[in-house]
């Protein structure tokens, strides 16, 4: 179904992103006391009453910014209202009403779409009276509510989805491909959005730390729906301040989950850093596809991508399968790549080979290099089974999982990757012996090389 869309719009600081949350039933959106915490633009589905509809956050619309980030804000609420079907326009009742919301009363006059008033920060039965103050601004009767305890918030519901236009048909679709751009501040992760949309969707600015949530869009590859999720810049965990900052760390994290390929951003002008395969340590534990994207391709003071190529690879040794790319967000060098690239990985991380196939690999496998030794003891591999894609697991059955040896787990998944390809993707391995449900994938006796190397992946800089 495509579905109408609510955009909740209203002063700095009035509790628009509060009531986001409320609606949403999750904290998705990050609140704090702090003017302006809102910036681009966030959406997400919601049903209510059997109906469902598309809510949108969006930032303190002031009425004269003045030129910079507050101004680009701006835009991106002017276009929150121009996508809306109906505004939730939010006062704060206790305040009463100000010359900035009869100012913006009038951006909704010329919008011409239809407004709901709706007068928050009503904590107390004692409060509900503030609201008829607002009855001036000649827009129908304000709904008192308080996003923060949730009272009154299920009859705005209802008003809501009464004023909404009907839902229209459409062909079901399959779940999209999520992307998520991620990578320390000031990468050009929002640039890079915004020039494979072909324009500013996202809001762009010297400052690191612009992009503070992180924000889903919807763009056509192909003819398929692909999301790409734009991240806020991710830093040291020693170096992360409390409050917005924290909770934007926490939101690109849970983006680099949800997404199923994660394109990490490395600026050319300061070279891959720590910090870089911090970022791309938490891409591997997550075990998503991975592309590794060399932006600011324009100003590079060495734009040798022979030499880059084997920097990047000796410092990110332990993704071998990475694929890397050479970009610049700003004059769209290079960027045509990034969705195909991504879509390859895509359909690699669901790629399935025939049972019969994987017998084969296994035999031709043990043949090229014999299994290890403990003592008097061999490991024997039985069979092969693949149990999932996305990304692709596989459960080797075995005699004794305590006698893989990393080296031979390594050995087997190069030849998974030299018979079958999965570039770009891990796979996940799993060592099941005949008296254990799993085994042997990530862990192995303790003081064995295996250890070891799990103690060197974890040594990725922090």
């Amino acid at each position: 179904m495509s579905i109408p869309v609510v955009a909740i719009v209203g002063r700095p600081n009035v509790g628009k992103s509060t009531l986001f949350n409320r609606i949403v039933g999750h904290r998705q959106a990050i609140v704090e006391d702090t003017p302006g915490t809102t910036r681009d633009r966030i959406a997400t589905d919601v049903t209510w009453a059997g109906t469902a509809f598309a809510l949108v956050d969006s930032g303190g619309l002031e009425i004269s910014p003045e030129a910079g980030l507050k101004r680009k804000v701006r835009e991106q609420v002017e276009a929150a209202i121009a996508e809306a079907d109906l505004i939730l326009f939010l006062v704060e009742a206790p305040v009463g009403i100000l010359p900035a919301d009869q100012d913006i009363l009038q951006i909704l006059h010329r919008s011409g779409k239809p407004v709901l008033l709706v007068a928050n920060k009503v904590d107390r039965p004692a409060q509900k009276d503030l609201a008829l103050e607002f009855y001036e601004l000649g827009i129908g009767e304000p709904i008192p509510v308080s996003a923060y305890h949730g009272k009154g918030t299920e009859e705005l519901l209802d008003r809501v989805v009464a004023m909404l236009p009907a839902p229209i048909s459409t062909p079901e679709e399959a779940e999209p491909m999520r992307i998520a751009i991620v990578g320390r501040p000031n990468v050009g992760k929002s640039s890079l959005i915004n020039t494979m949309l072909g324009e500013d969707r996202l809001i762009v600015h010297p400052v690191p730390g612009t992009t503070r949530d992180a924000i889903d869009t919807v763009v056509d590859f192909d003819g398929e729906k692909v999301v790409l999720v734009d991240t806020a810049g991710i830093r040291r965990r020693g170096r992360i301040e409390r409050g917005v900052e924290k909770y934007s760390f926490a939101r690109a994290k849970l983006a680099i989950e949800r997404s199923d390929v994660s394109v990490l951003l490395i600026d050319a002008i300061e070279g891959i850093t720590a910090q870089d395969l911090h970022v791309l340590g938490y891409i591997q534990k997550a075990l998503k596809g991975a592309i590794l994207t060399v932006n600011k391709w324009d100003v590079a003071e060495e734009p040798d991508s022979i030499l880059w190529t084997q920097v990047v690879r000796q410092r990110a040794r332990f993704m071998p399968y990475a694929e890397l790319l050479f970009i610049s967000a700003k004059t769209g060098f290079g960027v045509d790549a990034v969705l195909p690239a991504a879509k390859r990985i895509y359909e690699e991380r669901h790629r399935k080979p025939s049972p019969s196939a994987l017998r084969d690999m296994l035999s031709e496998a043990v043949i090229s290099h014999l299994p290890p030794k403990k003592g008097k003891r061999t490991l024997r591999l039985r069979r092969v089974v693949q149990t999932g894609v996305n990304p692709p697991c596989f459960v080797f059955h075995v005699n004794d999982p305590t006698l893989v040896h990393f080296s031979y787990r390594r050995y087997l998944e190069n030849r998974l990757r030299q018979s079958f390809g999965f570039e770009g993707t891990p796979i996940q391995l799993t060592f099941k012996g005949k008296r254990e449900k799993v085994g042997g994938g990530t862990h192995a006796p303790r003081g064995s090389k295996a250890n070891a190397e799990n103690r060197e992946m974890k040594s990725i800089p922090d």
